[in-house]
């Protein structure tokens, strides 16, 4: 559990950060070009992290961890919804709305990410959960009220929180295939949303940035959106898909701190009312225990472990003691009761 707090820490804060760069170069480059660029730079960076790591660990980059056929539909879902949609219409926010505002509106990617978790996907949760939610909802509606414009529709926020939704059944389709590979699961998806949405760019006469912002805009995708997306796979794996949106609904918080500095953007009262209150939400959940004797039914995957108390198994093959590693094992049926998530080994009915 802590190292799936850990990775969801790396990619709020990845993440987070990207959103002023992604503002700054929001008023140089098209919105659905940005887009495009953002995630072909994390595409690229990743497909090179993948062809070093095969030569510099192989113990991490067994073939049975790979990305199969029966993940085809799921991680094709994803693309559309968190690598073509999301990203398009984050930047067509950003156009109409304040940097640290933007920020702490993208706090409502954890929220519809975990109503979607709960009651669409079935993982469980708990009063205090869905406490601290509540507050982290009303925090964004302060901040949207904030930023609504004297006459018409707050179409800035409207857009963000839309991206927010995409993203969130980007991330509850991600869930389905966390234990493949998560360099391999963001690389494929940031050259496939980063090819379609340059060519959506293209299509429409969208001119290319000079080669200074495409470099940059390629930097900040491969850091706010490709490393940000491996971490993320990397706490889906071992917190479940609530637990890790709540975790990284400190995004915003980096973004907005960022902001206020880089941007010099003065925040008005209800960005420090709507922080108080996601902070106090964000607690309820980094303070939230989980425990019950619980039954492991027999299930067959690969992904990178150790030999803790989930896996005690023997290996077919020679191994040199090196962990973790990753090759395809078996879990046996096991009771037991210990403080759990619903990470890829605790997906059970409650």
């Amino acid at each position: 559990m802590f190292s799936g707090a850990i990775y969801a820490f790396l990619a709020a804060f990845t993440f987070g950060a990207s959103t002023p760069f992604a503002k700054i170069l929001v008023g140089q480059v098209a919105p659905v070009t940005l887009a495009g660029l953002l995630y072909l730079g994390s595409g690229l960076g990743l497909l090179i992290w993948f062809a070093f790591r095969a030569f510099t660990a192989p113990s991490l980059t067994d073939k049975s961890s790979h990305l199969t056929k029966k993940d085809a539909p799921w991680l094709a879902s994803a693309i559309l919804f968190g690598g073509i949609a999301g990203p398009v219409l984050l930047m067509l926010g950003l156009t109409l709305t304040p940097g640290s505002s933007a920020s702490l509106l993208l706090n409502m990617e954890g929220v519809l990410t975990s109503l979607l978790a709960w009651f669409v996907f079935k993982e469980n949760f708990d009063r205090r959960i869905f406490i601290g939610m509540v507050l982290i909802v009303i925090g964004g509606g302060v901040l949207s009220w904030e930023q609504r414009p004297e006459f018409g529709v707050p179409w800035g926020a409207i857009a963000i929180v839309g991206a927010c939704l995409c993203w969130a059944i980007d991330n509850n389709l991600t869930r389905k295939i966390s234990a493949s590979d998560a360099v391999q699961i963001a690389g494929v998806k940031g050259l496939v949303a980063g090819a379609v949405n340059l060519s959506i760019g293209l299509a429409l006469g969208m001119a290319l940035p000079a080669v200074g912002s495409a470099l940059l805009a390629g930097v900040v995708g491969f850091c706010g959106y490709g490393l940000s997306l491996v971490f993320f796979v990397l706490a889906l794996r071992n917190l479940g898909t609530a637990r890790t949106g709540a975790y990284f609904s400190i995004a915003p918080f980096v973004g907005a701190a960022i902001s206020l500095v880089l941007l010099r953007e003065e925040p008005g009262a209800g960005f420090w009312v709507a922080g108080a209150l996601m902070g106090a939400g964000i607690w309820l959940h980094l303070t939230e225990k989980h425990e019950h004797v619980h039954t492991h039914e027999p299930m067959s995957h690969a992904h990178p472990h150790t030999h803790d108390e989930h896996h005690q198994h023997q290996h077919d093959f020679p191994w040199d003691g090196q962990e973790p590693h990753v090759h395809l094992h078996q879990h046996e049926p096991l009771t037991h009761s210990h403080v759990h998530v619903p990470d890829i080994h605790h997906r059970h009915k409650h």
